[in-house]
């Protein structure tokens, strides 16, 4: 199967498709037709084209919060979800803060909204971070979502969500998404941090001796 990864050639980038591996998605050529016609559709050609004007404006000039709120206006998005972490509650805060500056109309859930307690998913008190299955409540990135849809948001953000949390809440928020930020306390939220220093630092944990 498919290798990209893997390939030191990368001719798809520059449209040569002789430079690439023999198994190599862009020679699949029913599949990109099918897929070109979908980016005919509205909601889709809309993001697209508008992704790709961000692109090239701000290519290594604008951080990842300026680029957001370029795209947006392109788009004319106006009422956006945050999708956030209690644990970056500072950072959510601040955010909407600049968001609204901009203009947009927030919306803003916090992952621990509902307070529904870990004792629902069959959680023990061992198996939670402070010894208390009952009083310790659930993250509820479904909860997120479906609040989310029944606000009305138009394009929604995700910010700092735990492994897994964000699975689910992609999987239910019916609006277009990005993603900010994710959480990686260890890293100070820089979770590329362990891939660079995958050959040094952090060698022994990624690639720890296998058990034969």
């Amino acid at each position: 199967m498919y290798q990209c990864a893997k390939c030191g050639q990368v001719g798809c980038k520059f449209g040569d498709l002789t430079k690439t591996l023999p198994s190599c998605p862009s020679k699949d050529e029913q599949l990109q037709e099918e897929v070109k016609q979908k980016y005919l559709e509205k909601e889709n050609r809309k993001i697209a084209y508008n992704a790709a004007l961000v692109e090239a404006e701000g290519y290594c000039q604008q951080c990842r919060v300026e680029e957001t709120i370029s795209f947006l206006k392109k788009c004319g998005y106006q009422k956006i979800g945050l999708v956030f972490c209690v644990g970056l509650q500072k950072e959510a805060r601040e955010f909407v803060n600049i968001m609204e500056y901009h203009g947009f109309e927030m919306v803003s859930v916090l992952c621990k909204n509902g307070g529904i307690p870990k004792s629902v998913l069959g959680i023990t008190d061992q198996q939670t971070c402070h010894g208390n299955c009952q009083i310790e409540s659930m993250c509820n990135p479904i909860g997120q979502a479906e609040t989310m849809n029944k606000a009305g948001v138009e394009f929604n953000i995700l910010l700092g969500l735990c492994v897994g949390h964000d699975t689910l809440a992609l999987k239910y928020l019916k609006a277009p998404t990005t993603v900010l930020a994710v959480k990686d306390r260890v890293t100070g939220h820089n979770p590329l941090a362990p891939i660079y220093q995958a050959q040094g630092y952090y060698k022994k944990k990624l690639y720890p001796p296998k058990n034969d």
